[in-house]
């Protein structure tokens, strides 16, 4: 980016790049580009079709359309540093890097794709004008090289040259409207109030061709890092230039819509204003048509790969990332000048192909189409901004409402659906390419980002609402803590919480460090970066905290109590198997606090899963309603994971007498039907003791739920014993214990 200090006139500073004002940075190039080819040569032609009133409304509403998104820029400009890439860097700084990049490169395609279609219209009012016998995609390269070779100077000499073209086009714009004046006829523009649409003329096609005539803001914002004040020029500029531009298209339209009839309106359009010029000056319209289309051309060429070097420069796309680097002491995208170029000739040869006129029609259709998308990305950004209440949202900006930024996104995206359901559908599945590119490629951006502010704000309000909701257990969610300690010593831990927490509950692993925090801060802080690391190189979609703890067997109740989101607490505690003699005592201590405070428990022995193993086999021991409906809602989450997708369920009862089957086989039946989950129900009958049991119908199974509940400290020796007896020799075990807040029933 361009780091230049800022100086007290237009040339480039020392530390290159250039510092141009409102009136030569920004109102030049954005009102010469909306006074350009549609002004001359297709302003009448939506006249002779739309009416009047039809191309009034047009312009309302692509005047509205570009005010909203004037708005949104202004605020956004002047809360936050601009530098280089004009609307991709405000859309990136505000909504991330991953819809900038999208938005990025399709205001770059859209600008790329502007420099043919006023080069098209150049040569178009050429042919018009002078009697030239040179095949027309010749006319239109060479105008390109001789444009491109102006640009390729550098931006100073190009918008010097500007002021020049400004002077005469305000004196062509004088010349045809004093004209039309003098020959206004009250009959004719009653005559062409109404429309008069032929062939496949709409509403809407007139729009899409003429929306390129009020997207010149653009032109001004992408010279954003070569601008003394973005701050101050971007909404001064911006806002004059739109005022302006409605109210000489208003006139023309009004003007000339009394001049001719609807079928000369719209079969000579240029020819129309090239007629009525004032006192016979008619090389002045056609060196106003001549400069309006090519400084636009220019424009476009200056702004598109100001554009692209400042994507490119993100690295969001590496295949983009040698478009960033600039040439010269001004620092100029001349890499990204030579393929905005390349775009440009590839788009003169298919367009020359079409009939006399569709090439210009088309190509503004496409760039109507990218515009309009661009434009509805920059509103959704500001909106984001002020509605997400973010404190560092201070536009210096006054006139500016979120309601007006969401206005200027849904009338962005209608009027794309407008006018063509397809094309807007693919446009959007570009950009959805494109955000998905720039999001999978690891970036370290060196700029705040503010969709976590809105978050934080949508978060917020939805907190205080769930706190004043009563509980259901209709309503039940998981949300588990994962006691891990050092996560890569404790995957299955890790894993198995994830697995039940996939898509619907939120899943938080603990590390605790027993100690003083004054000793343990830096160590706290490193264990947090190393524990986000582990979370974000599994890519798993749970939490970290690091804890410090004076003594972990006293103070693991205090830190559950006190852990939380605003309302939402841990309801489901996660924790390993332990085999420690020496810590067994503690360890059912820390099941009966658990249980005190109100939370469900399951503990995880893993003795290792085939996750390639198709039709994998979970066994749920049912033993009783209060542990069952948990464990029997688990399974249900388990398999909602792809691991897990095409496990078959077996849901077991050991009764000790044949005569009690029938009646076991009917209560877990109705279960597995009231619950809808489906599930094989099976009855072993067998005196003998419950381990064994347990050996000979589920040693083969994938993954056993076995329901406990805490024994007294005394018997904490006996209770784990028996467990190490249940586990000798089987796979995978979840033992749960239920707080009785999920209800399968319900």
């Amino acid at each position: 980016m361009n780091k230049a200090l800022p100086s007290t006139n237009g040339a480039e500073t020392d530390s290159g790049g250039y510092r141009f004002g409102t009136f030569g940075g920004v109102f030049t190039p954005s009102i010469l580009t909306i006074f350009g080819l549609i002004m001359f040569m297709r302003t009448n032609y939506v006249v002779g079709n739309a009416g009047v009133t039809g191309a009034l409304v047009i312009l309302a509403i692509g005047t509205g359309i570009t005010l909203l998104t004037g708005l949104s820029l202004s605020a956004i400009s002047t809360n936050t540093p601009v530098a280089g890439g004009g609307a991709y860097f405000l859309i990136s700084r505000v909504l991330g890097p991953g819809f900038g990049t999208a938005i990025g490169v399709a205001l770059f395609v859209a600008q790329a794709l502007s420099v043919p279609f006023y080069i098209l219209g150049f040569v178009e009012a050429l042919r018009t004008a002078l009697p030239v016998s040179v095949p027309t995609w010749q006319l239109c390269l060479g105008t390109l090289v001789v444009l491109v070779g102006l640009v390729w100077v550098g931006a100073d000499w190009a918008l010097r040259f500007q002021y020049v073209i400004l002077a005469v086009l305000a004196a062509s714009i004088v010349v045809f409207m004093v004209g039309a004046a003098g020959g206004f006829s009250g009959s004719r523009f009653a005559e062409n109030l109404t429309s008069h649409y032929t062939d496949n003329a709409s509403f809407w096609a007139m729009f899409a061709i003429y929306f390129p005539a009020v997207t010149g803001i653009m032109a001004g914002v992408n010279m954003s890092g070569d601008l003394k004040d973005p701050a101050r020029s971007i909404p001064l500029g911006s806002l004059s230039a739109i005022a302006l531009a409605f109210v000489v298209y208003a006139l023309e339209i009004i003007l000339f819509a009394g001049t001719a009839s609807a079928a000369e309106l719209r079969d000579g359009p240029f020819e129309l204003l090239v007629d009525h010029a004032w006192l016979g000056l008619r090389f002045l319209v056609i060196a106003g048509v001549f400069c309006a289309t090519l400084s636009s051309a220019i424009g476009s060429l200056l702004g598109a790969p100001r554009v692209l070097q400042a994507v490119a420069r993100d690295g969001a796309i590496s295949l983009l990332v040698p478009f960033g680097v600039g040439s010269g002491r001004t620092d100029e995208p001349r890499r990204a000048l030579l393929l905005t170029t390349l775009i440009a000739a590839a788009t003169v040869m298919v367009a020359v192909l079409q009939p006399e006129g569709g090439g210009l029609n088309m190509v503004a259709e496409v760039v109507s189409m990218v515009f309009l998308y661009t434009y509805g990305m920059t509103n959704l950004a500001a909106f984001v901004e002020s509605f997400g209440a973010n404190p560092s949202f201070r536009p210096r900006f006054r006139y500016f409402h979120w309601t007006a930024a969401l206005a200027g996104a849904v009338a962005c995206v209608w009027a794309a659906f407008q006018i063509h359901i397809g094309a807007a559908l693919a446009a959007l599945a570009v950009l959805a390419i494109l955000f998905f590119l720039a999001r999978k490629r690891e970036m370290v951006a060196a700029y705040g980002d503010a969709r976590r502010g809105f978050v934080y704000q949508r978060l917020r309000q939805t907190l205080l609402i769930l706190d004043s909701m009563p509980v259901h257990a209709k309503n039940w969610r998981p949300t588990l803590a994962v006691l891990t300690g050092n996560p890569h010593s404790r995957l299955a831990l890790v894993t198995y919480a994830r697995w039940l927490g996939m898509n619907c509950g939120i899943v938080s692993l603990i590390s605790m460090l027993p100690g003083k925090l004054e000793e343990l801060g830096s160590r706290r802080r490193e264990e947090l970066r190393n524990l986000k690391r582990f979370i974000q190189e599994n890519e798993l979609d749970v939490v970290g905290e690091v804890v410090v703890v004076g003594d972990y067997d006293r103070d693991l109740g205090v830190f559950l109590q006190a852990y939380s989101i605003g309302p939402i607490k841990p309801n489901v505690v996660v924790i390993g198997y332990t085999r420690d003699p020496a810590r067994r005592e503690a360890y059912v201590r820390h099941l009966r606090t658990i249980v005190a405070l109100g939370k469900s428990i399951v503990i995880v022995s893993d003795r290792g899963i085939a996750l390639n193993r198709p039709n994998k086999r979970i066994d749920i021991w049912w033993r009783g309603w209060h542990n069952g409906s948990l464990m029997m809602i688990l399974a249900h989450l388990l398999m909602e994971n792809p691991a897990w997708k095409r496990s078959r369920v077996r849901l077991l009862r050991h009764v000790r007498d044949a005569s009690e089957v029938d009646g076991a086989r009917e209560e877990l039946q109705n279960i597995s039907l009231a619950s809808r989950i489906d599930a094989d129900v099976h009855i072993p009958v067998s005196d003998a003791v419950f381990p064994e049991v347990l050996r000979q119908h589920s040693k083969d199974a994938d993954l056993i739920f076995l329901g406990f509940r805490p024994p007294p400290l005394e018997e904490a020796e006996a209770f784990l014993h028996r467990a190490d007896i249940y586990l000798e020799g089987m796979p995978s075990v979840l033992f749960v214990c239920s707080s009785g807040e999920a209800d399968l029933q319900a």
